[in-house]
């Protein structure tokens, strides 16, 4: 019996998705296989590629049999189409429908090899394994001077991640991008909280992120060195080094603050609700308890 996980979307989804099926075989006795490459080969649009190979990430790849190759987008579309016609818990391919934490998932008990396809953005999925997960998900350290000696400067001070996401163009009119307004407040918690704090700037456009962060020089440091999902671990790998985080309406600064390993760690999350075209946010499981949302 195998839980396949069909991977997709940027890194913090790809990380979801396998935590949410590693429980899923875990407590199935199930093996788990990562498919790797039908959530990419067909992706023109975002070109994004398959990440988890840095991390201490055990499973087996999945087969082309596994994979439902040959004709797989057909034979993929037939499995979810008989399977929404059938009990939940009587699924061999279940589809994630919305955003909000199902907890149907956590009972799920395969008949025989089970297919996952969803992002399942909560950490309910995986909460009563957190320690396997964390250990599963232990970024593989990059090795470059540049990278090793920002590690030196994060572990040494205060250190707060503060990343900032653009879903839009930094000057569209939308709802899809953390307001300034929200980064200024996020920024005034976090100093009442952590005087001394120094931010570490994350984005995928910094000189965008710059204008929206009302902070001194001396009291920032650009992080702008690894570009691309080639060297997007790498970037999460930093975050992880921090101590506290003002994270973005973004699950790829979800997991920096999640698997921060600091016990006292201040996260600092957007409080909105957000159900457009390019992104979801607010939805019920998605931000852990203790987190503060602003």
């Amino acid at each position: 019996m195998k839980v396949i996980p069909r991977i997709r979307g940027g890194l913090g989804n790809q990380l979801f998705a396998y935590a949410a099926a590693r429980r899923i075989a875990l407590k199935n006795n199930a093996e788990l296989r990562i498919d790797n490459i039908s959530g990419f080969q067909f992706d023109t649009t975002y070109q994004q590629r398959y990440q988890l190979d840095h991390f201490n990430i055990k499973a087996a790849l999945a087969s082309p049999q596994d994979r439902f190759e040959p004709f797989s987008r057909l034979r993929r579309y037939l499995k979810r189409w008989i399977n929404q016609r059938i009990p939940f818990e009587q699924r061999c391919y279940i589809q994630q429908r919305g955003n909000a934490f199902d907890p149907r998932l956590l009972d799920i008990k395969p008949r025989g090899d089970l297919h996952l396809e969803g992002y399942w953005q909560s950490e309910k999925y995986f909460q009563d394994i957190e320690d396997i997960i964390r250990t599963d998900l232990n970024i593989t350290s990059p090795t470059d001077t540049q990278n090793l000696r920002l590690s030196e400067h994060i572990l040494s001070c205060n250190a707060v991640a503060l990343h900032v996401r653009f879903f839009d163009s930094p000057n569209a009119v939308g709802d899809n991008n953390a307001t300034g307004e929200y980064y200024s407040r996020a920024i005034s918690a976090m100093q009442e909280r952590v005087p001394t704090a120094h931010y570490f700037l994350f984005s995928d456009n910094v000189d965008a992120a710059k204008s929206l962060i009302r902070l001194s020089d001396h009291q920032i440091t650009v992080v702008s060195h690894n570009q691309g999902d080639a060297t997007a671990y790498a970037d999460l790998w930093l975050m992880t080094q921090c101590k506290h985080f003002i994270i973005a309406n973004s699950t790829f600064s979800w997991w920096g603050a999640w698997l921060s390993a600091h016990k006292d760690k201040i996260v600092i999350a957007p409080g909105f609700v957000v159900q457009g075209s390019k992104t979801a946010w607010g939805f019920d499981g998605l931000l852990p308890e203790q987190w503060i949302k602003i």
